[in-house]
Order: C-alpha cells, then structure tokens, then sequence
C-alpha cells in the first residue's frame, strides 16, 4: 500500500470515522477516499491540504515524509 492511502485510512480508523463520515465531514467525495485508500488515485495539493487541516497533522506526515 502506498504510503499515503495507508496514512489517511490509519487517521481515518484511529478517529473512527467511516469513509463516509470522513467524507461528510471534509466535504471529499466518498468515491475518491476509497479511490486514495485503494492507492488507485492521489490526492490532489488541495485535498492533502484539507486533510492535513483535519486530522491535524502535517502534509508532510500524510506523504510519508516524517513519522
């Protein structure tokens, strides 16, 4: 799994949301999470940025670029 989509689905289980909630929650398309998580899409700069926002951690976290 790349390291992102397995970023966001650990944040998204470690706050027990759903991808549904997270998707109502961030106003990101349910389609899409599944789609980052599944490592068949990226995240757009835009979509890290709200994420990063929400979880409340750094974009650089969500890239796998620090622990």
């Amino acid at each position: 799994m790349e390291i992102i989509g397995q970023r966001i689905k650990e944040l998204r289980s470690e706050n027990n949301l759903t991808q549904s909630e997270l998707s109502k929650q961030t106003g990101l398309g349910l389609a899409t999470i599944a789609h980052w998580e599944n490592d068949t899409k990226t995240p757009s700069v835009e979509s890290i940025i709200i994420l990063a926002k929400f979880f409340k951690c750094s974009a650089d976290y969500l890239l796998g670029l620090e622990d």
